[in-house]
C-alpha cells in the first residue's frame, strides 16, 4: 500500500532544491524591492527540502515497522 508521505516527500524533495538553485544563481536586485533584500527563494527552498526529507524519513520509518504489510520482514 502506498503511504501518502512518500509522494509528498518526493514532491518537496524535488521542488526544494530547484528553488535553492534558483535562489543561489538569481541576482540580488530582484529581492531588493518586494522582499526587503531577503532571498526568499533560497530560504523557502531550504524549508521545502527539509520538509521533503522529513516526510521521506517518516515514510521509510513507517515501512520498516514490523507487521506493516509493506515491510520486508515476514514471520
Amino acid at each position: 500500500m502506498l503511504d501518502i508521505r512518500l509522494p509528498i516527500g518526493l514532491m518537496f524533495a524535488i521542488l526544494g532544491p530547484i528553488l535553492i538553485v534558483f535562489g543561489l544563481f538569481s541576482g540580488a536586485e530582484i529581492y531588493e524591492r518586494h522582499s526587503l533584500g531577503v532571498n526568499v527563494n533560497l530560504w523557502w527552498g531550504l524549508v521545502l527540502a527539509a520538509f521533503g526529507g522529513f516526510m521521506l524519513a517518516m515514510a521509510y520509518r513507517a515501512s520498516r515497522k514490523p507487521g506493516n504489510p509493506g515491510s520486508e520482514e515476514t514471520n
